[in-house]
């Protein structure tokens, strides 16, 4: 996409709708096309010889890359200010592609203590099995990272707002001291803030993983992932994590769906985060309500951090009641318009008890433990579109039930 007429970059909403793409070249068609197909066919035999040595880039097969999969990874990548962009099939995908891709037996992953659960499991139950070493850290003071830092080090791994309490990391510092080590990368999922809010390269990560299900899609109906960061890199990830060691592949079907809630990602935002904030400070005054985690309440710890690393807060918060686990659970169930989900990020308001979900699973894993930070009281909620008188009076009737 071409600078406007000023020589000024376009802004970032003309870019969800824009980058990358030239009705032009593709018989005037306004909505990009979905290109339908596995295989790519060859002029002659050479050319095939040439993308299989690296010297050409041209599409192959569909595993590996296809031309509506390019259109949303070089867009995501622009939004993000990366060199390249990769997608997958989820966001699980796109995360065991990249560490698959970068680390090694005998390799340290050093991770924040307080994760997404699947993500914990990868790091806690699958990477050991393959060598690598994983470290969890308390991240929220840099100089634990300084302690945790070895030469076995290769990549420190983290997100910003972590799930599912709503805390932020501070990604500059924690970049600077990750990179006080030579040969150490900063890998930063930032699937609670969505490029439209948070872009950590700017403050100093060298990649970026997303959940595509959530914000940048932001419609709860498909999976898929993305990882950006430098060319060099996200080449590796492809031709190792995606091609043979995952084959996590997004189907073009759904880069195209994916593409279409970009296109109103910026507005979303601004309405998610407006709600979030509204309904933040009535939990807070709320007699139940014992604690409240939201970065851009001028009560929050994080609030200078957030002013500082945000455009403003996405739809996503923690809270605690007085009446612990018991209590939470009974407000949950008396909710009638936000539903009882696992998911966020959705145009629909969706709130989950961690809790709950831990001692189920402790039922068929008894080996699983609390995550720091993530105790039985704790309530997640993802604050969607709806109008927020109508969830305020949703949560004030299921509160009030607990007084």
């Amino acid at each position: 996409m071409r600078n406007n007429s000023d020589g000024k970059k376009p802004g970032f909403q003309t870019r969800c709708l824009h980058q990358g793409y030239d009705a032009a070249e593709h018989l005037g068609a306004v909505a990009p096309p979905i290109f339908m197909t596995s295989t790519y066919a060859f002029d002659a035999t050479a050319d095939a010889a040439a993308v299989f040595s690296e010297e050409s880039d041209r599409f192959v097969y569909g595993r590996q890359h296809n031309p509506t999969q390019d259109l949303l990874e070089r867009r995501l990548a622009d939004l993000e200010g990366a060199e390249a962009g990769l997608v997958t099939g989820s966001g699980m995908g796109a995360i065991s592609s990249t560490l698959l891709t970068l680390l090694a037996t005998g390799d340290e992953l050093i991770v924040h203590h307080t994760m997404y659960s699947t993500a914990r499991a990868l790091v806690n139950e699958g990477l050991p099995r393959l060598g690598i070493t994983v470290t969890e850290v308390d991240l929220t003071k840099p100089e634990m990272l300084k302690r945790a830092l070895s030469d076995r080090t290769k990549i420190v791994y983290f997100e910003s707002p972590v799930n599912p309490t709503s805390e932020l990391l501070d990604i500059r510092a924690l970049s600077e001291v990750a990179h006080s080590r030579k040969g150490v990368r900063v890998l930063v999922d930032s699937t609670f803030a969505s490029p439209a809010l948070q872009r950590p390269l700017e403050h100093g990560a060298d990649l970026v993983v997303h959940s595509l299900t959530k914000y940048i899609n932001g419609h709860g109906d498909l999976l898929g992932g993305a990882v950006v960061g430098d060319l060099t890199t996200l080449k590796r990830i492809r031709s190792i994590g995606l091609k043979y060691m995952t084959g996590s592949t997004l189907s073009p079907m759904l880069c195209f769906l994916v593409m279409r809630g970009l296109k109103t990602l910026t507005l979303r935002m601004r309405q998610h985060g407006e709600s979030a904030l509204t309904l933040a400070q009535m939990l807070e005054a709320h007699p139940t309500v014992r604690v409240v985690r939201y970065p851009f309440l001028k009560s929050s710890p994080d609030a200078a951090l957030a002013r500082r690393q945000m455009a403003h807060g996405s739809g996503m918060m923690s809270f605690e009641l007085h009446t612990g686990m018991d209590g939470a659970v009974k407000m949950i169930d008396r909710l009638k318009l936000i539903s009882r989900a696992i998911s966020l990020g959705d145009t629909e308001s969706l709130i989950s008890h961690p809790g709950s979900l831990l001692k189920a699973r402790q039922k068929v894993y008894p080996a699983e433990i609390p995550r720091a930070g993530v105790n039985m009281d704790l309530i997640r909620l993802s604050v969607g579109l709806e109008d927020p008188e109508d969830l305020i009076a949703d949560l004030k009737q299921a509160l009030d039930s607990l007084l």
